[in-house]
């Protein structure tokens, strides 16, 4: 998939009009509708523009480009020719199509990697930036399973939950999309700059800011924009009561678009905006295959695993599906009481107890979660879960979760 090449006369108007203060995309549009291309707007009098888009428009359209014009023209043809880096318009071919669907879609595309990303179907994970152990072990698996199913998962680059997004998609064929609040020659924050890399080299990292534009408060909620209109759904991860994820998912919600949340502990304070746009009607999710059904992407039924002999079902631990990163026989017998009751064996297995204890969070953790976290061998950990369930310290819930018992 290639960019239409514009001529330096094209690239020219459009960049002027781009970057013409006061002229809003919204206004844009309305202009390139009428007189099709940016070439023939800068050419029009200021009653023809006025008559259709109104007097502050057509200043706007007609002001003469800033005294740099030139410079930045230049420095745009430059970075178009770089391998990888594409310029794209409004009426170019590869434009976006989910973008075309609001009311305000950006001129001018700056865009790093694969253009193919940004025709596919698309989730965005969204969340806080001081996220938990917790909410980044689960945007980076829903991000994986995403892109396993071939859907591109799309987030912001920032810290916390973003970043957890971007390596979970960039794990399967779905990939990942970056949308950032600044020029696209730079990377914000700069801790993610190996992770740009990956995602401008494997992914598609897009801007709709000039070249050089730094990192500003402002310019976020409107990338929060660009974020809602790229796909079919939104989730929340983990979000605060005043975050900019809300925002997210205030603008998903109108421009139609699905908006689903991760539902958490009432005790813990980055949970709370999640609660809230479920309030607000956001569907509450527990699994990936809830937010893939909701947007009507079906994938094939994992086949059933064959239960060994003599193997029943609370010691059938690794029964319930596939666990990534666990290579595991289809079910493990968990030892008996007395195999494990020794004094030589609790002495061995005491900082695996205090690892794991230390390991378990606000929400009930899964076997997955518990072995990532603790990087402990699936015989070992469920050694070390029995031992803290018969000492009371620890509670097995339904559907192989498990947590602190309260008084633990």
């Amino acid at each position: 998939m290639h960019t239409l090449p514009a001529t330096d006369t094209e690239l020219a108007a459009w960049l002027r009009l781009s970057l013409a203060p006061g002229l809003k995309p919204a206004a844009l549009r309305l202009l390139l509708g009428a007189f099709g291309l940016p070439e023939a707007i800068v050419e029009q009098s200021f009653d023809a523009l006025a008559d259709v888009a109104g007097e502050s428009v057509a200043r706007a359209a007609l002001s003469p480009p800033a005294d740099d014009f030139d410079a930045q023209l230049d420095a745009v043809r430059a970075w178009r020719e770089v391998p990888g880096n594409h310029l794209v318009t409004l009426d170019d071919p590869v434009y976006p199509p989910a973008l075309l669907t609001m009311p305000d879609p950006p001129p001018l595309l700056y865009i790093k990697g694969r253009l193919d990303l940004l025709h596919t179907q698309a989730i965005a994970i969204v969340g806080s930036r001081s996220a938990t152990p917790q909410g980044i072990e689960d945007a980076e698996r829903f991000a994986r399973e995403f892109s396993a199913a071939g859907v591109t998962v799309v987030s912001g680059l920032a810290l916390g939950i973003d970043g957890a997004a971007h390596r979970g998609g960039l794990a399967g064929a779905g990939g990942t999309v970056a949308v950032i609040g600044t020029g696209a020659d730079l990377v914000y924050p700069a801790a993610h700059h190996p992770l740009a890399h990956q995602i401008a080299a494997n992914g598609a990292i897009l801007s709709e800011w000039p070249l050089g534009t730094p990192a500003r408060a402002a310019n976020f909620p409107q990338r929060n924009r660009l974020i809602a209109g790229l796909v079919s759904g939104v989730l929340i991860v983990e979000a605060a009561m005043r975050s900019g994820s809300l925002i997210t998912a205030r603008l998903a919600n109108e421009m139609g678009r699905d908006v689903f949340a991760l539902p958490g502990s009432i005790h813990a304070p980055l949970s709370r905006g999640c609660h809230r746009v479920i309030k607000q009607g956001a569907k509450l999710v527990e699994t990936p295959d809830d937010v893939l059904e909701e947007i009507g992407f079906k994938r094939p039924p994992l086949p059933a695993r064959v239960r060994a002999p003599g193997c029943s079902t609370q010691t059938a631990l690794w029964d319930a599906g596939p666990m990534p990163g666990l290579s595991l026989p289809p079910c493990t017998q968990a030892p008996a009481p007395e195999a494990v009751s020794g004094a030589d064996a609790s002495a061995q297995a005491e900082p695996d107890h205090q690892k794991l204890l230390a390991a378990l969070g606000h929400s009930p953790s899964t076997l997955e979660i518990l072995a990532t976290r603790t990087e402990m061998e699936g015989a070992a950990l469920q050694n070390a879960l029995l031992h803290l369930e018969l000492a009371g310290h620890v509670t097995a819930l339904p559907g192989g979760r498990y947590t602190r018992a309260t008084h633990g």
